[in-house]
């Protein structure tokens, strides 16, 4: 009987940062998985994937165009939630591709960051960071927290943890979901209350066809002058041009921002010219604990798609 040809893995994107990491999750009894830590261009693609059935992707986009070039592939295992930012999740299903995403291994490391991009928003922080580095001494004037209003976007399982700290730390947090929850602790309302209500929004959403864009132009006019706004979901929730036209005119009072419509963010972006936005790369989900969770859950399902 002929034995039937193992499916080959490969990590195709393991930067420095996840390398060391990965050495401490992998186990001896872990399928074979090849691990690329060269960068490579999007058009190289089929190049990295030549030979292989299941690709591990950290970051890097697939397009569809480029997929289809890649003959063996028949699974991806993108390290997140966000797949659809990064490849057409329905396309590559079309071709065959089953897309596997991975929930919930950062929910509290996301939630913190945002929390603390709500903070350094309040309290210009980076801003003066920058100044002081630069010789500059102009104390900022910021926003105090407390007993302030918090909006969350989205009640999954980042929303709900955002909503945690965002009590825990003293503000009246209220919140949307597109769906009704009868596990929700904190007051639900409707998007148009909460935009009209909240000091800060906080975006929580996944991204797909119902949510790209859902801070429209027309949603950011509702929303209380001088408020604030972080977003560590995905960029394309936001109308970017109308969201740089509010910070623009003071509309918005800052904007802390993790997430970009194209990552990453280039220098010349209008947005990193405006002092009233601070900027991470891309950051909220990188801590140790969460990346440990994330890179044994990816091993776990290449496991299954193997066996």
């Amino acid at each position: 009987m002929r034995a039937v040809p193992r499916m080959k893995s490969i990590f195709i994107d393991c930067n420095d940062q996840l390398a060391p990491v990965w050495a401490r999750v992998i186990r001896t009894d872990d399928p074979k998985i090849d691990v690329n830590r060269e960068p490579f261009k999007r058009e190289e693609l089929p190049l990295v994937l030549a030979s292989y059935d299941i690709a591990l992707d950290d970051h890097s986009y697939m397009s569809t165009e480029l997929v289809a070039r890649c003959k063996q592939l028949k699974h991806i295992v993108f390290l997140g939630t966000g797949a659809g930012s990064y490849m057409n999740v329905h396309e590559l299903k079309a071709r065959g591709i089953t897309v596997h995403t991975i929930k919930g291994y950062g929910d509290t490391a996301v939630a913190e960051h945002t929390i603390a991009l709500m903070w350094a928003a309040a309290r210009d922080i980076a801003r003066m960071d920058r100044e002081v580095r630069g010789g500059i001494w102009t104390p900022q004037e910021g926003v105090q927290l407390t007993n302030k209003t918090l909006g969350v976007v989205g009640l999954g399982g980042i929303g709900r943890e955002v909503a945690r700290l965002g009590t825990g730390i003293g503000m009246k947090v209220i919140a949307y979901n597109r769906t009704s929850r009868a596990d929700a602790r904190v007051q639900l309302i409707d998007i148009d209350g909460l935009l009209a209500r909240a000091d800060v929004v906080s975006l929580n959403l996944v991204l797909n066809d119902q949510t790209r864009g859902f801070l429209s132009a027309e949603r950011i006019e509702r929303m209380k002058p001088g408020a604030i706004l972080v977003n560590t979901a995905r960029g394309a929730l936001v109308d970017e041009a109308a969201l740089i036209a509010a910070l623009k005119s003071g509309r918005i009072r800052h904007a802390g921002l993790d997430v970009f419509h194209d990552e990453p963010l280039r220098p010349t972006h209008l947005l990193a010219a405006m002092p009233n936005v601070t900027l991470t790369s891309h950051a909220a989900f990188r801590t140790l604990e969460a990346s440990m969770t994330l890179l044994r859950r990816a091993i776990d399902i290449v496991k299954t798609i193997a066996a």
